[in-house]
């Protein structure tokens, strides 16, 4: 690949990056100027406003925290994880236009789809930066990844259940989904961590040799 044609692909990334970012924001401060709409009612938005740009920061926070360190011990400033970036904020997009476009009650499984894919593209997310970073063998980073994955299901279904869950009308059948949802994060999360590291490794094999 030619510089100008990775420039001219880095400028596509970042812009996708900043469009995932400001349609957050927008979705955000839609839900709190509607929150008497039914489609926002019980689902805890202002919880959801305070926490998830905190949450798609996550990826800048901790580049600055390594960038930072590498510049104390006189390394090279490490490159930016777009693409981690962009995976991140992702899910949290589907969320809100799920919530927005009151897809949780009109699709049927929509909620269940969420699960399995959402954590399929964090896990993907964590997943391109470790295979870049790691020497582990493709099995610990595998597991790894699944673990990432099962643990902030776990997290998700917690603050759900703290937030929200008691006060909804599915509290009757708020066990059964939350077993089904933690299932789905989980597989999501394995199949995501057996493809990033099947591309991880392929990509590492047929990277030209440099003098």
């Amino acid at each position: 690949m030619t510089p100008a044609a990775s420039d001219h692909g880095r400028v596509v990334l970042i812009t996708i990056n900043v469009v995932l970012k400001l349609t957050v924001a927008a979705l955000l401060a839609f839900a709190l100027l509607h929150t008497d709409w039914p489609r926002f009612a019980s689902k805890a938005m202002t919880a959801r406003a305070g926490i998830y740009p905190l949450l798609i920061a996550i990826p800048a926070l901790s580049w600055l925290a390594v960038r930072m360190a590498a510049r104390r011990n006189g390394r090279p400033d490490p490159a930016y994880p777009l693409v981690a970036d962009i995976l991140i904020t992702i899910p949290f997009v589907v969320d809100l236009v799920g919530n927005a476009f009151n897809f949780y009650d009109s699709i049927d499984h929509f909620d269940d789809a969420c699960h399995l894919v959402n954590w399929a593209i964090l896990t993907g997310a964590v997943g391109t930066v470790i295979i870049k970073r790691s020497e582990l063998a493709t099995w610990e980073i595998v597991w790894l990844l699944v673990g990432f994955g099962t643990a902030t299901a776990v997290l998700w279904e917690i603050g759900e259940y703290g937030a929200f869950v008691t006060k909804a009308p599915e509290v009757k059948t708020a066990y059964s989904d939350t077993i089904g949802d933690l299932t789905l994060g989980t597989i999501g999360s394995l199949v995501a961590a057996l493809i990033t590291v099947g591309l991880g490794r392929r990509a590492r094999r047929v990277a030209p040799v440099r003098a």
